[in-house]
């Protein structure tokens, strides 16, 4: 927020003659031409394929939902893992939690997640272990919510949205991986470096069809 209200003063003053037009209010005023998020405030804030409209919007809800989540420093009902600027700290401190309650040690924990049948408003309340999370889209098939497993996708639909998702934490030793698949999460499309973690699907197919149909939850669409 700092490096975008400074490079809007910039311009501002620029375009009132009161400063100089320099190369970077020259690159600012381009990008808002052809409305694409200047370097500037990407490389400072979090991947995202956004034009700078949709972008800045993103960025506003982001801020709200950290401003409500930090007001009493309650977990939310349900927390939007994507509006998170570090989610896979916030995965990690699910373990760590729940380590250091049961006195385990955190390098033999894991996580698992239960796909949901609840809508966010019928959330009266966040767990008392673990976490709801929402805002989950899956890139190429979709979630059957009838039969609770991962099943081919519609065509023209992409990125379906996931139900309402639980995640807790629980020992390595105790994780029953059969009939999942073990679906990576990114937090875009184009994935590449933005892995933050990885769910087991229930599943009635081989994991390796969804290996091979490049099957992942996303954070962002």
């Amino acid at each position: 927020l700092r490096e975008i209200r400074q490079s809007l003063k910039e311009l501002d003053g620029g375009l009132k003659g009161e400063l100089a037009i320099s190369s970077e209010i020259e690159i600012l005023q381009e990008c808002f031409y052809l409305n694409i998020v200047p370097a500037g405030w990407t490389n400072r804030a979090y991947p995202s394929l956004h034009s700078l409209g949709l972008w800045f919007h993103d960025m506003l809800n982001r801020y709200r939902e950290i401003e409500n989540w930090t007001a009493d420093f309650q977990l939310p009902n349900s927390v939007w893992l994507g509006g998170l600027f570090n989610p896979q700290s916030f995965l990690t401190s699910i373990m760590q939690a729940v380590a250091r309650k049961q006195d385990w040690p955190l390098d033999r924990m894991c996580l698992v997640v239960e796909i949901t049948k609840k809508q966010k408003e019928e959330l009266q309340s966040a767990p008392k272990d673990g976490a709801y999370i929402h805002n989950l889209f899956i890139d190429g098939a979709r979630w059957d919510k009838q039969n609770n497993l991962l099943i081919e996708g519609k065509l023209k639909e992409l990125c379906p949205p996931m139900p309402i998702i639980f995640v807790k934490a629980i020992p390595i030793d105790r994780l029953d991986a059969k009939g999942t698949y073990d679906c990576p999460v990114y937090r875009i499309k184009t994935r590449g470096n933005t892995y933050i973690w990885h769910f087991h699907l229930k599943t009635k197919e081989k994991p390796s069809k969804w290996v091979l149909a490049g099957v992942a939850l996303l954070l962002q669409i």
